[in-house]
């Protein structure tokens, strides 16, 4: 049996998050200062003191949750884990928690990765949709007949997916979508058409930045939004990471076959507490903490 780490993604933010960590652990506080001096903000001001409209800024969003969930992963007293995956954004606090991304290194992708992607949501205006209530494969046949771009993004749990694109083509989707039976289809307050063609602009901006950080072999296997599938080779790692951004998080296929490999205890480091839910729907058998 194998214990597996998990890390949640843009949207798990919340005012005063990670200020009970830096005030109860000096390893927390020396992370958050390094924090704060690379990026060349006060991070952690924003985190502890900030407006939830101040935490909404993607430039803030991204490095704020990515912080929160090392530093309380760094903090755990439990073993190292079997293996590690996260939800997109959270993938690179899983590429931290598996040792093939440095912090620091990490920390510096994600700041590049929220200020390309907040740069491509100027360019290319959308939004994003969860739809509850029907299969998978008739939210993307939907998604394939309406006109526009519109994807299925990200695969959360069974009866849960986030769809992603053009604003009016995600109006019309989701109106098929209720047509068609779904419990719910509704529009999510985000600032762009994440994980879809849109975010291509970013997808080519932050290239650059992952083309010249290092990878590590991790010492567990990552199991990556694109393929979710386990990795262990820096290179294949490091080309999942590129193609991140446009393709689908397909996260409820990774916790299943993360189960299957073994997994039968899930931890979720990081603010919030979404991803055990989407856990507890995909397999309700597992334990998680």
């Amino acid at each position: 049996m194998a214990k597996a780490f998990v890390f949640p993604g843009q949207g798990s933010q919340f005012p005063g998050m990670c200020k009970d960590l830096y005030d109860a652990h000096a390893e927390a506080r020396e992370m958050c200062q390094a924090a704060d001096r690379l990026l060349g903000f006060s991070l952690t001001d924003i985190m502890f003191n900030g407006t939830a409209d101040d935490l909404k800024q993607t430039k803030v969003t991204q490095p704020a949750v990515f912080l929160h969930s090392v530093v309380a992963q760094r903090l755990m007293t439990i073993e190292k884990p079997d293996m590690v995956a996260g939800h997109s954004l959270g993938e690179f606090s899983a590429l931290v928690a598996c040792g093939a991304l440095r912090f620091e290194d990490a920390l510096l992708l994600v700041s590049a990765r929220a200020q390309a992607m907040q740069a491509a949501c100027e360019q290319n205006p959308g939004t994003m949709a969860a739809v509850l209530g029907l299969p998978d494969e008739k939210v993307v046949e939907i998604c394939e007949s309406v006109s526009g771009v519109v994807v299925a993004a990200n695969f959360n749990c069974p009866g849960q997916i986030v769809i992603s694109g053009e604003v009016e083509a995600i109006d019309a989707a989701c109106v098929a979508m209720k047509e068609a039976g779904a419990r719910r289809a509704l529009k999510l307050p985000v600032g762009g058409a994440f994980h879809s063609p849109l975010m291509q602009p970013a997808a080519e901006d932050l290239k650059a930045a992952i083309l010249k950080t290092d990878f590590h072999k991790p010492f567990c296997p990552i199991y990556q939004n694109v393929t979710a599938k386990a990795e262990t080779e820096p290179e294949i790692i490091r080309e999942n990471l590129l193609k991140q951004l446009t393709a689908s998080v397909r996260w409820m296929q990774s916790v299943q076959n993360m189960i299957a490999d073994g997994a039968n205890e899930f931890y979720e480091f990081g603010p919030g507490d979404v991803l055990k839910g989407m856990i507890r729907k995909i397999n309700p058998d597992v334990q998680v903490g």
